[in-house]
Parts: structure tokens; sequence; C-alpha cells
């Protein structure tokens, strides 16, 4: 059997683990990350990357065939679109290839040495590693913990035929007639939304009593009504319970405890993700559980020295940036440098129609804290550069940025928008947060005109009582 030793061992080559393992490589650390499937993990593979891949082709579509049917507001008008799916996977599959390969040499060009196959522990230190060649056993002064995470399945909806989760959804070659998507949040609405732009008939249910109900509401019902609008039917306070005894239908339990059939092709499955810890012998490791996954301190620490642990499997928020924030600390840390960082500047976007952002603290949460607060909100109705992108057809639901500062020193606490495009400006929101920005500073930036960034400052101008354009 096969021997290898090193400082630092990398379990999964995801956001965080490459990123971790890279940067580790760079401070001259001997590293080896181990990755059982491509390089890149869940949000490069069959996530983040594949799925804004289809929601940009649903988007290009969706706008040819408005041009098409009706034409467009300023006069665009075009023939009917054709879509060709398997195509647009293809093209997609093709980013995903670029970007593997491309973290692939990265790691090699950090000195970095990847090691294909299935990680198990014997130990605290020690791992053995199934490869197509055979087992080999690595030894590591530090190990970190990048596993990442996996669809949840229902019980009485496994995973097979008809019933999908976001990674086969991404794979559909044709837009199914007929979808049903379970779970509105982010990933339902986003993958739902593109599948209805692309013509199938969506039908999302949902047992909260709203859609992303993790967002606050004022955010979320321009999201509502672009739903309304594509034609997608949200169903509330519903439970999903089984397929169909013929399998063309979803039965779900309505809020009043009847049972009704939606007609269904497919079938998506997108309640939530659990953390990845099965099959790895985390049995032969000591290590805490905050819940299904692992505890860690602030710098990313578990329970046993020498083991730290990053990305999905650590908790919510289960994001790829937090993972990659989390493995270039990690790394620096092992290499002797003073490093900490500060949960408060992670940004949350989702890339429904329109997006959403937030950043920080709601008004609800900077409310929690006991301290009075100053809120200032701009709608892109009257914003120049939006209005010239299609959102003044909107009104009142073309979106808005919000500010959230204390009311006695005006440092910002949080920043959240809604609108199309709104998460390219997420940058400015997350540097206003983790520079201690106060509103002022932002009020005093000059935005380039005409851009959508200058909603920012026009919020900042009216939480300080100067509103200027509104």
């Amino acid at each position: 059997m096969k021997e290898l030793s090193c400082q630092l061992l990398v379990i999964g080559a995801g956001p965080g683990g490459y990123v971790c393992a890279i940067r580790a490589g760079q401070l001259g650390l001997d590293t080896v990350v181990v990755e059982a499937a491509r390089p890149g993990g869940v949000c490069l593979t069959v996530g983040c990357i594949p799925s804004k891949a289809l929601i940009h082709v649903a988007e290009e579509y969706a706008k040819a065939a408005a041009a098409a049917a009706s034409g467009t507001p300023f006069g665009l008008h075009a023939p009917p679109p054709e879509l060709d799916l398997a195509q647009a996977v293809s093209w997609k599959e093709g980013i995903v290839e670029r970007l593997t390969l491309g973290v692939a040499q990265l790691l090699k060009r950090a000195g970095v040495k990847s090691v294909a196959g299935w990680a198990r522990f014997r130990d605290g230190k020690t791992v053995e590693v199934e490869t197509a060649t055979g087992p080999q056993v690595i030894r590591a002064e530090n190990v970190v913990i990048a596993t990442g995470s996996t669809p949840v399945e229902l019980p009485a909806l496994p995973f097979g035929g008809k019933v999908i989760s976001s990674s086969e959804a991404l794979k559909l070659t044709r837009p199914p007639e007929r979808l049903v998507v379970v779970g509105a949040g982010y990933i339902g609405l986003e993958l739902g939304t593109a599948f209805a732009k692309l013509g199938s008939r969506v039908t999302v249910v949902e047992a909260e009593d709203r859609i992303l109900p993790q967002w606050d509401r004022e955010l979320t019902r321009p999201v509502a009504k672009r739903l309304e609008t594509l034609g997608v039917e949200i169903i509330l306070r519903a439970k999903a319970r089984r397929l169909s005894s013929d399998a063309t239908a979803l039965v779900v339990e309505t809020a009043e405890g009847e049972e009704r059939r939606l007609p269904a092709d497919q079938v998506l499955v997108t309640v939530g993700r659990r953390p990845l810890v099965e099959g790895w012998g985390l049995e032969e490791l000591d290590l805490d559980r905050d819940g299904p996954f692992l505890r860690i301190d602030g710098q990313c620490r578990t329970s046993m020295r020498g083991v730290y642990a990053i990305g999905d499997v650590t908790g919510e928020p289960m994001l790829a940036h937090r993972a990659m924030a989390q493995g270039h600390m990690v790394a620096e840390i092992l290499a002797d440098k003073p490093r900490a960082w500060d949960t408060r500047a992670i940004p949350a976007v989702c890339f429904t129609d329109p997006e959403v952002v937030c950043v920080g603290l709601s008004p609800e949460e900077a409310r929690a804290t006991g301290r009075e607060i100053r809120l200032g909100q701009f709608p892109f109705s009257a914003n120049g550069r939006a209005m010239t992108l299609g959102a003044d057809a909107g009104g009142s639901d073309a979106g808005f940025v919000r500010v959230v500062a204390r009311a006695d020193n005006h440092l910002v606490l949080g920043v959240q928008a809604v609108g199309p495009g709104v998460s390219e400006l997420s940058a400015a929101f997350i540097l206003a947060i983790e520079m201690g920005a106060r509103l002022e500073d932002i009020a005093g930036t000059i935005h380039a005109h005409p851009t959508q960034s200058e909603a920012f400052p026009e919020a900042a101008l009216k939480a300080l009582g100067q509103g200027l354009h509104v």
C-alpha cells in the first residue's frame, strides 16, 4: 500500500477546499488535496456556475419570445425563437470543463499534490484513499475537512425517475412540459423561474406561508409579482406527500387538509441541503457536532487538535464564498499568520428575477439588538439607468436599495436590494460594511451617472433626511 506524508491534507476540492489548498501551497506548506470527483465541487460542477448559465439561457430565450409575441416597449420585434436546450447544456458543460481544468492547473501551479479518490479516516492524522490504482495512505500534520453538502431527500419522494434534485435539473436536455417544484427557497425559485421562461408550466409548493421565507417580505414582493407574470402557480402552506399511483402527478396536502393532485412530468425537490458527513470515517474522530454539522470556533478549528473544518459541513450559511473565505483564512493560520474573519460581511444573493441581495443586518435584526436605527430606501423606478433597462415597467415592483444604519453614529449595519442585476452591486455593499462606513461616507462617494449604483448613495441620503431624487 502506497504511503504519503504532508503538512496539510485537505479533504474535498470544492470552493473552500481548493482555495485552502492553493493558498497553503503558495505559503510553502507541503499540501495534498483529495477529491473523489472533479475539482470545483458542487458549486462549480452542478451548482452555482451551471445554474447561472441556465438562468442566462432562459432570460435570453424569454426576451426573444417576448419580442416575437408582442414586441418590446422600445420597439424591438423578432421572429419566434427556437430553443435547443441540449446545445445549451453542452455550452454550459463546456464552461464547467474549462473552470475545473483551471482549478486543477491552479493547484498544480501552487505545488499542491492532488489525489483522486474517496478518503476515509483511520484517525485524526491519517486517511486511507481508495484510488483507481489501489488504496493509498496519507499522513498529515493538519487536516482540513471540506466535504461539502448534498441535497435533502424527502422520505416519501426519493430521488430517481420523475423526482429529481437540482443536479439532475441542470442536465435536462428539454424543458419538462409540467414541472412541480417542492420548496420555494432560492434554489427552487431560481430553477423554477428559469424553466418557466423556457416554456414549462411551473407550480411551486411551499410549506411556509410565503416564498423565500428567510428573506423579508418587502424584498420578496417584486419576485412574487414577476412569478405571477410568468404564470408560475404558487401553493403556500402545502406539504408534498407522494407521487400518485400512476406517477403522473404529485399529491400535496393543502392548508385546509385536503389532498390535491398536481400533474407533473418532473418533480424538482429543493427543500435544503445537508452536510456530507457519511462515508468519511468521521466516527473514528472525536468531533463535537452542532446538530448535523461539525462544530467549529471562529478560526474553523474543530474539537480535535490539528483538525479544521470549512464550508457547508460546518453549517449555515451554506455559501461558496463563505467556504472560500474560511479556506483562505485556515491556510494562513497554518502558515503562522495572524488571521480572523468577520461574518457580518457575508453576502447572500438570490438569482431570481429580479435578483435579491442581503449583506449585514436586516431592519428586524438591527432592531433586535436594542439600538435605534435609521433606514433609507431608494426605488429603481426613480433611477435613470434602471429605467433604460426596462425597470420602469415594474412601477413600485421595480425594486430598490435599502440601507440600515445606527441612529446614533450612522454606522452602516446592513444593505439590501432587489432589482435587475443587483447581484453586481453587492461588492459595494460588502465593502461599505467591511470598512465600517457611515451614511455620510456612502452619501459622499461620487457614483457614476447613469448607473444603478447611484441608488446606493441616494438611499444613504434618504436615511440622513437629505433625499434628492425621491
